[in-house]
């Protein structure tokens, strides 16, 4: 118990009591009296946070939450599958791991410099990414991207799948690797075909994995702050907001720490959530 005591004195001091307290300063006023639930009204009635009456029909900003949705919605399955497809070809592959290694440098390389690179891959005048659409003839496309509320969005979710795809291609390579020779032995002498193998036997073997990948990585979308931030600030205008770069904004800016407070609140009851979905998804992996 006693070589514990250091440990459990940093979670108190670091975790416990910032924790508590960020709750209290959400539910009460400047004051120190009991608000309720002003603060979490205050902050989904701001524009910054939703704007339903610009999404879907009007280019961004349409405010953190919705881009914050947005970015789940595409960078998941990019994420996803994109490692998956990666861990699949570079599973048989001569030099598979060298190459494992490269993709796995994005997930090392920190957010602050993962910004600085996405701001340079689609500058219109150094970019790759606007070079190439300007080879193409795409001229609409051949501009700096996140210096455009309808383009700033995309730039940083597709510059970020590079960032986290290793990730999951760690995860699904460690899960191929577990899954018996023999299965897939007895599926050619069957005449099985890759994709019936595919279906039959990877798939399913990965499911666990997958609850892993799937839900790592919303977490990391909820949080997603430091790339943002060094990349466009959550601009043009507002149109690359997320929640975590608005309560920064709430509190270091607006010197607002309660909304700031009911942002941080939201976002982790969010992560609660996810973390129960994975653990009751776990759980049933198990004991299927």
């Amino acid at each position: 118990m006693w070589l514990a005591a250091p440990a459990l004195v940093l979670i108190l001091a670091l975790v416990v009591v910032p924790a508590a307290e960020t709750l209290w300063l959400a539910f009460v006023d400047a004051g120190g009296r009991w608000a309720g639930l002003a603060h979490f009204q205050a902050v989904l009635q701001d524009p910054e946070t939703l704007a339903p009456g610009r999404f879907p029909g009007s280019p961004p900003p349409w405010g953190s939450l919705v881009h914050n949705l947005v970015w789940v919605a595409l960078h998941l399955p990019l994420t996803t599958g994109l490692g998956l497809a990666l861990a699949l070809l570079l599973q048989e592959v001569r030099g598979g791991s060298l190459l494992r290694s490269f993709v796995f440098l994005g997930m090392v390389t920190p957010l602050v410099v993962g910004g600085v690179l996405i701001r340079f891959l689609f500058d219109e005048n150094a970019g790759v990414i606007p070079a190439l659409f300007r080879n193409l003839g795409v001229e609409s496309l051949a501009r700096t991207w996140t210096a455009y509320p309808q383009l700033a969005l995309p730039a940083l979710i597709l510059g970020s799948v590079w960032l986290w795809a290793g990730f999951a291609m760690v995860l699904y390579s460690a899960g191929l690797a577990s899954i018996p020779r023999a299965y897939y032995e007895a599926a050619l002498v069957d005449g099985a075909g890759w994709w019936s193998r595919f279906r039959h036997i990877t798939w399913p073997s990965l499911r666990p994995v997958t609850a892993v990948v799937v839900a790592m990585t919303v977490l990391w979308e909820l949080k997603i702050f430091d790339l943002v931030y060094t990349a466009t600030q959550g601009g043009p205008g507002g149109a690359s907001m997320v929640l975590a770069l608005q309560m920064y904004f709430y509190g270091f800016r607006s010197l607002d720490p309660h909304r700031a407070a009911a942002v941080a609140t939201l976002l982790t009851l969010c992560t609660l959530l996810i973390g129960l979905w994975f653990v009751r998804t776990a759980e049933g992996g198990e004991r299927g």
